[in-house]
């Protein structure tokens, strides 16, 4: 036996500094691991920076506005024949008098400054100015009826084909092919942008005006459709916040655990995996079939919205409550408190950060929906401004998805234009409230 266990290969010593094969396949491993990762946070930042570029290049333009400065002299024996400046008389001339003037303005200053190009007529001429400007001329003299038979400097609004020639959308190749706009127009353009009479600024009635119709892509605005998704942004919080946060509060502290708590909790978390649209179907079965509201109004709208941020709201409040620690719970209840001072006077201060960051996150993802809005009719053309609340509740107006959804419909190139502008309007939306629920987490976390 003694000689048999001196025959015995002594083990193989192994050191620490020296990697066995075992090793090197684990390690390039988790080299490989690490690769991937870092290639799908490549991939994913270089797919955002395509889509943030391919956005803002052709919406960023949106924001500037081609006008043409003129020299307008308003003549009262065409808008006021009583002479008696009386604003219901004043109202009986219609755009088409104001048209006619700017016409005859515009025509004039570029005779008198040798802008018109040869061949071209007056009447073409004048096509280079927007179908709007005539309108924007009526408002202003009925605004301030003083300036009758006066002469003002106003900056008139070029139509869109103009507008694109300044903008890099617009050749005189592509006008050659194109029926609203010949390349003789295109050289007045020119002409009036080298003597400083035709200039691109920036755009505030993007902001505020009204949409515009298919032949007046240049005076299209997000007003109305800013003001309708601010109204149904209010009914949502109004709603989803105490609705969301009291059903939180009760499943989460109060309800008894049994089955039928149980398939509640199980729907709630089916209905936030539900498409949108089927929320939208909702609305009109019942908010505007059965109980008779209007369509495209921010009342319909909002309770579409609420329904579907509820379950959101629900799930990240319970989040919020049981992240607060339970020897807090204890601790109030052990020196006296009841269960519903424990609850509000403890527990829901605590967890009141994170239900302000989902309450947020919840109306962010509300705020760009579409489809829900489009089967409640808010995919209508609207131009009137929504009354204050609580009357503009109910009326018509339009949403910011809906509003870009509508731009790209149309065959119009300067509409694609604006459907961009108006996408980077929601984002900046998007990024404000994500950015506010940030802030708010910060601000009130508490650290245990």
């Amino acid at each position: 036996m003694t000689a048999e266990a001196t025959n015995i290969p002594a083990p193989k010593r192994r050191s620490l500094y020296q990697l066995d094969a075992r090793t090197r396949r684990r390690n390039a491993s988790e080299t490989r691991f690490r690769a991937y990762g870092v290639a799908a946070i490549a991939f994913g930042m270089i797919a955002l920076a395509v889509l943030l570029w391919s956005i803002l290049g052709q919406g960023l333009s949106a924001f500037t506005q081609t006008r043409i400065a003129m020299d307008v002299t308003l003549d009262a024996a065409v808008l006021d024949k009583s002479g008696k400046r009386d604003p219901v008389e004043l109202a009986k001339a219609t755009t088409l008098a104001y048209g006619k003037i700017l016409d005859q303005a515009l025509v004039k200053q570029a005779t008198d400054k040798g802008l018109m190009p040869e061949g071209l007529s007056a009447k073409d001429a004048a096509g280079i100015l927007s179908k709007e400007a005539p309108a924007q001329l009526r408002r202003m003299v009925l605004d301030n009826p003083a300036l009758i038979g006066t002469t003002v400097q106003i900056e008139a609004l070029a139509n869109g084909r103009i507008d694109g020639l300044l903008k890099g959308r617009v050749t005189m190749e592509s006008a050659k092919l194109d029926s609203n706009v010949s390349p003789a127009q295109l050289v007045l353009a020119q002409n009036l942008k080298d003597a400083g009479l035709l200039a691109k600024s920036f755009n505030f009635d993007f902001i505020t005006a009204p949409d515009a119709s298919e032949v007046r892509p240049e005076a299209a605005g997000l007003g109305v459709a800013i003001l309708g998704s601010l109204y149904m942004m209010m009914i949502v919080l109004v709603l989803a916040l105490p609705i969301g946060v009291a059903a939180s509060i009760y499943l989460e502290e109060f309800a008894a655990k049994n089955w039928f708590t149980d398939l509640i909790e199980v729907n709630i978390a089916n209905l936030a995996a539900v498409p949108s649209i089927v929320y939208g179907i909702l609305g009109l079965a019942v908010f505007i079939n059965f109980a008779g509201m209007p369509q495209s109004s921010p009342l319909v709208g909002g309770l579409v919205l609420t329904l579907m941020t509820l379950p959101t709201i629900i799930i990240a409040t319970r989040a919020s409550l049981k992240a607060v620690p339970p020897s807090i719970k204890d601790a109030a209840l052990g020196i006296g408190a009841s269960k519903t001072q424990t609850v509000f006077h403890h527990v829901l201060p605590l967890a009141m950060p994170g239900i302000m960051t989902g309450t947020i996150i919840g109306m962010a993802h509300a705020l760009g929906e579409t489809a829900p809005l489009l089967l409640i009719g808010m995919v209508a053309f609207v131009r009137d401004y929504p009354a204050a609340p609580p009357e503009g509740f109910l009326d018509p107006a339009a949403a910011l998805p809906v509003q870009v959804y509508n731009f790209t419909r149309r065959a119009d190139p300067a509409f694609l234009e604006r459907a961009s502008g108006a996408i980077i309007v929601l984002l900046v939306f998007l990024a404000l409230m994500n950015v506010a629920a940030i802030l708010l987490r910060r601000k009130f976390e508490r650290r245990w």
